[in-house]
């Protein structure tokens, strides 16, 4: 019952774009805070960003300006919006989520999605 699904990876040119969508239930779309992290070969997970149930973000400083994180209530769904993409954003993307807040999503999310490989070619 309570899951997240991603979907919308895959590969794209340099300076391309990538909009990956992250199904969630009812339950947990409405009281959670929701958020995207990635992970590279070899590297450590980050976050990539964060939405508060209230509408609050926080973005990594790689892709300020570049990617926004949205969600539509009537869909259960969160979205990640890549514009601008980069060799540098190759990686496993994953939905998280937290009832806990956008503090504790932003550092150790309670709920984890599969993840959906981007990969940017140059």
């Amino acid at each position: 019952q309570v899951q997240l699904v991603e979907s919308g990876g895959g590969l794209v040119q340099a300076g391309g774009s990538l909009r990956l969508s992250c199904e969630a239930s009812r339950i947990i779309f409405n009281s959670a805070a929701m958020g995207w992290y990635r992970q590279a070969p070899g590297k450590q997970r980050e976050l990539v960003a964060a939405l508060s149930s209230g509408g609050s973000t926080n973005y990594a400083d790689s892709v300020k300006g570049r990617f926004t994180i949205s969600r539509d209530n009537a869909k259960n769904t969160v979205y990640l919006q890549m514009n601008s993409l980069q060799p540098e954003d190759t990686a496993v993307y994953f939905c998280v989520a937290d009832s806990r807040g956008l503090g504790v999503v932003s550092k150790a999310p309670a709920l984890w999605g599969q993840g959906t490989l981007v990969t940017v070619s140059s």
